[in-house]
């Protein structure tokens, strides 16, 4: 049986907000605008916000987005702090939908868009391409256990930067969300921290914190959560 001295927290960032955020642009796997020069500011609070926390390792998308994220927000803990890229924890492959802008994929896939917003079980990739929400967490769940697997220490943290979709669907699911409720805890600020934490070698989760953008100090746009 483990004790609460085995518990692993899993700090998840989702990337500073780019250019297509901005615009209301699709952005999956294969899409990657340039980060907004006031992101590297927020990455900066990021790392204030969290320098007070020792991180075992960091992990983050190998998408410039994320990564540029990650290695900003590990340089501002002042810590020795390992990063490594993960394929796994790459956005949503979109398909057809990547870098189009939101009202014209309304236009032209109007069952496909609002199944992704707000049915993920309904969310059919057939006439555009790309994963489902089931595939994505297929994709990335080995990758969170493999970084459980891979951080044994007495009370660790590790750092994990991503991508919005991609985070809210698997959080959701290691916390035992069913697929239909998956999009029901609300969206994923850009370079926002949400917690987890696991005392049993990743079986299972807790939410300790969800969304938190306590420490940025620019208010909130509706462009800035998917």
């Amino acid at each position: 049986m483990r004790g609460r001295d085995d518990t692993l927290k899993l700090y998840f960032v989702r990337h500073g907000k780019t250019q297509w955020n901005l615009e209301g642009r699709f952005q999956g796997a294969g899409g990657d605008s340039e980060l907004l020069t006031e992101s590297y500011q927020q990455m900066v609070q990021v790392g204030h916000f969290l320098r007070q926390t020792r991180f075992q390792h960091a992990y983050s998308s190998p998408i410039r987005r994320a990564r540029v994220t990650a290695q900003h927000v590990v340089k501002e803990l002042h810590q020795h702090v390992p990063l490594t890229l993960m394929s796994r924890l790459e956005e949503f492959h979109l398909g057809q939908l990547e870098g189009m802008a939101f009202e014209n994929v309304k236009a032209q896939f109007p069952a496909e868009l609002d199944a992704f917003r707000n049915h993920p079980d309904q969310y059919n990739t057939s006439r555009i391409g790309g994963e489902t929400f089931q595939e994505v967490i297929d994709r990335m769940t080995p990758g969170i256990q493999a970084i459980v697997g891979a951080n044994p220490q007495p009370k660790a943290n590790v750092l994990i930067v991503s991508h919005g979709a991609a985070l809210n669907a698997e959080i959701n699911a290691l916390l035992g969300t069913p697929l239909p409720d998956l999009r029901k805890r609300g969206g994923i600020r850009n370079t926002s921290v949400t917690v987890l934490e696991t005392t049993d070698g990743g079986h299972s989760f807790d939410l300790l914190d969800w969304n938190d953008t306590s420490f940025l100090t620019a208010a909130a746009s509706p462009t800035d959560t998917i």
